[in-house]
């Protein structure tokens, strides 16, 4: 049986090399590309993102990557958004940003709106929140495992996440903590996402990849 083939969506957020080489190690098929069929076509999509919440949806509307993830979960095939990539699936982005050389100043981004709810800054005594974390992660998970283990830690680096959920009520929401609860991960069907970066969080991480990669089946998944 061949291997899956995984596009992982080329829209010039920042270095994703290392995303590449941690789906590779899975034995998965991956090309690193923004090319329209290509990322149709794949067995899955992972959609990264680096950096600001405005410039990562901008970048994904320039490119058509919207529609290409609308198109593929209205067919049912998997796509994976990982740290702003997850950000970016929800409704909106809200950020501060420096107008006319001034002070920062509350903006607002529009997002995907794959699901509702907002992205806020963490209310943190440290901001960003870097470094290893645990999750909270609901039993039967595809991407933690049927009995996810609590004491796993994975890879962080944000100053804004969602921190609270409004989503359909039968998708599968991780959490983690950081001056307040916020979303680690959701599993909604053929949708998933991750705020933390599994190419970085050593062996637990690469766990969760070879989970959604195994999960790949030519893109038989279960519908939205």
């Amino acid at each position: 049986m061949a291997s899956p083939r995984v596009v992982v969506l080329d829209h010039g957020s920042g270095n994703v090399r290392s995303a590449v080489r941690a789906l590779e190690a899975t034995g998965a098929r991956v090309e690193l590309t923004g090319d329209r069929t290509a990322a149709l076509e794949a067995d899955g999509l992972v959609v990264p993102g680096v950096g600001a919440f405005a410039a990562v949806a901008r970048d994904l509307r320039s490119v058509g990557g919207h529609e290409v993830v609308a198109e593929r979960l209205e067919a049912g095939r998997p796509v994976l958004g990982v740290c702003v990539g997850l950000q970016v699936l929800f409704a909106r982005g809200l950020e501060h940003q420096a107008e006319g050389g001034g002070p920062p100043v509350p903006g607002e981004e529009p997002g995907l709106g794959l699901w509702p709810g907002e992205v806020a800054r963490l209310p943190a005594a440290v901001v960003p929140h870097m470094g290893w974390n645990t999750v909270e992660a609901p039993e039967g998970s595809r991407l933690f495992g049927a009995e996810p283990d609590p004491d796993e830690r994975y890879y962080f680096v944000h100053s804004y996440a969602v921190q609270e959920w409004s989503g359909p009520a039968s998708a599968r929401v991780t959490w983690a903590d950081h001056g307040t609860r916020f979303v680690a991960a959701v599993e909604d069907g053929p949708l998933s996402a991750t705020q933390f970066h599994p190419e970085k969080s050593g062996d637990a991480g690469q766990r969760l990849l070879r989970r959604w990669v195994s999960s790949l089946d030519g893109g038989a998944g279960e519908p939205r």
